[in-house]
């Protein structure tokens, strides 16, 4: 039995009762006059708006999420004229002023020249569904975000670096802005294992970190711990000159933290080295080579006495 049977005058009562008695809410509109023939009572139920007040899609589309209206409306007008049956997913008001999510399913009743003679469908709530969909969401996204973090420090980790400095790479190449990297390294960190133990170590990576988070100036800049006791700090859109500064800045932070070193380093306290490079890229560089060069003057600055930041040395 088609599902135009259903609504025969003849059958009404009998299929009426069955339709009436299910969660999902039938109805049909006609289509030369776009009113409605018909809405369940179920309408009430869900939505608050008693059926008498459904009389043309006007109601439909008005009692729509302001977000949805526009595309739904256009979607399921096109389809019908079209003679394709579809369904569309939308927040339906209710009429204490909350919404909530409605799976229409459409099926379009063509004349005999396959121009369309009405429209049968049925409303399902699948707002529970949705809570599920947005918990399963926020789950993958909150996963996602820990990929990208550095379990003990909480800042980015080398994943999420090499991520954003391919597409930094890439948009300094097609921009022709330059792009810098500071490479820093805590000094004598084996000493400090060896004299305070490694849960002290790994205490003072994540003071370290915390220093370092201060530096960050702008949604673009990215901070990472890239291994071990090393941090990256990525610059798009930096020149040279502020690069410097800003990696002088990074051992300032560390220095300000007043993270006790005993017995090495100026003053008995932690500090910092750092390598610095800044490039324009081009079509012929790659990243990786720029990151070595910065690499490499990190331990230039280590060769000079450390606690020191280096953007030369001939490399």
């Amino acid at each position: 039995m088609s599902i135009e049977d259903i609504i025969r005058e003849d059958d009404i009562g009998v299929y009426k009762t069955l339709l009436e008695s299910t969660r999902a809410i039938p109805w049909k509109i006609d289509w030369e006059t776009l009113r409605f023939a018909y809405i369940g009572p179920q309408i009430e139920e869900l939505l608050g708006w008693a059926p008498q007040s459904w009389a043309t899609v006007q109601d439909w589309a008005d009692r729509m999420h302001p977000e949805d209206r526009a595309w739904v409306f256009d979607f399921c007008v096109a389809q019908s004229q079209a003679g394709v049956d579809h369904e569309a997913d939308y927040r339906a008001l209710r009429k204490d002023g909350e919404y909530v999510w409605i799976r229409d399913v459409v099926h379009v009743v063509r004349n005999p020249d396959g121009s369309p003679n009405a429209l049968i469908g049925f409303m399902f709530d699948i707002s529970e569904r949705k809570r599920t969909e947005e918990r399963l969401l926020d789950m993958q996204r909150e996963l996602e975000e820990l990929s990208f973090k550095d379990g003990l420090t909480g800042v980015a980790n080398r994943r999420r670096f090499d991520m954003i400095v391919e597409n930094e790479w890439r948009e300094a190449v097609a921009s022709g802005q330059a792009i810098s990297v500071v490479v820093l390294d805590i000094d004598f960190f084996k000493q400090y294992n060896d004299h305070y133990g490694h849960l002290e170590g790994d205490e003072c990576l994540k003071r370290v970190a915390a220093a370092l988070a201060g530096i960050v100036r702008s949604p673009r800049d990215l901070l990472c711990r890239f291994g071990g006791e090393e941090f990256v700090l990525l610059l798009p859109g930096t020149d040279e000159a502020t690069a410097m500064a800003l990696a002088w800045r990074c051992l300032d932070l560390v220095d300000k933290a007043l993270i006790p070193h005993a017995g090495v380093g100026a003053g008995k306290r932690l500090t910092l080295s750092a390598g610095v490079h800044t490039t324009v890229p081009t079509e012929r560089d790659e990243v990786l080579p720029f990151i070595a060069v910065a690499d490499r003057r990190l331990y230039l600055a280590k060769e000079r006495g450390r606690a020191r930041v280096v953007a030369d040395g001939g490399l």
